[in-house]
């Protein structure tokens, strides 16, 4: 039982921290090219989203959510190994998930132009940027996942998941769904 929770909580975790990361990469993009942030919606039954207006770059808005949500997982999970912690399997896993959503994001979704696609291709981004952005980044995300179920009791050189993990992860899952549904992320950068 708890094996599962800690895999379900696992899983969520790093859906809604993958979305937090995402639009942080968003709201930055705003910033950095005179955009104004209007709202940033964050809600575990929700696909997260960002409104920002009058940035003179909208697709350095558009692409910094993707980029950012790849490269800041990476990099925490190079100074997490850097510092040797215990726990630095959890941060590979949240690094190759973000790669993996991303990508798949931008290189399935460009048929459909859903959601940031739609925006990046009426923005003027042509659509091989989209596949391009896939290509290198799904890759990579199962590459960080290879050889990885060890640390979570899989195959022959399973380990067991520290108890303490496990609790950690789960405790985290719901803490981070505690945020987003009692919290109101509408806010004004004006």
């Amino acid at each position: 039982m708890l094996r599962t929770l800690f895999f379900f909580s696992l899983l969520l975790a790093a859906w809604l921290w993958m979305q937090i990361v995402h639009e942080l990469g968003h709201v930055l993009g705003a910033l950095a090219t005179g955009g104004v942030v209007e709202r940033v919606v964050l809600h575990p039954l929700t696909v997260s989203r960002t409104d920002a207006q009058g940035s003179r770059q909208p697709l350095v808005v558009i692409w910094a959510g993707p980029i950012v949500a790849c490269l800041l997982p990476l990099l925490g999970w190079w100074i997490a190994a850097a510092v040797r912690w215990s726990a630095t399997f959890l941060l590979r896993f949240f690094a190759g998930f973000c790669l993996l959503a991303n990508g798949l994001y931008l290189a399935a979704g460009s048929f459909d132009g859903v959601g940031d696609c739609g925006d990046l291709i009426r923005h003027g981004a042509p659509i091989w940027t989209l596949w391009l952005f896939g290509a290198i980044t799904i890759p990579a995300g199962f590459f960080l996942w290879h050889e990885q179920g060890q640390h979570f009791g899989f195959g022959p050189r399973a380990k067991p998941i520290p108890l303490a993990i496990s609790y950690g992860v789960i405790t985290f899952a719901a803490v981070t769904i505690l945020i987003e549904t009692t919290s109101d992320l509408a806010f004004s950068t004006r």
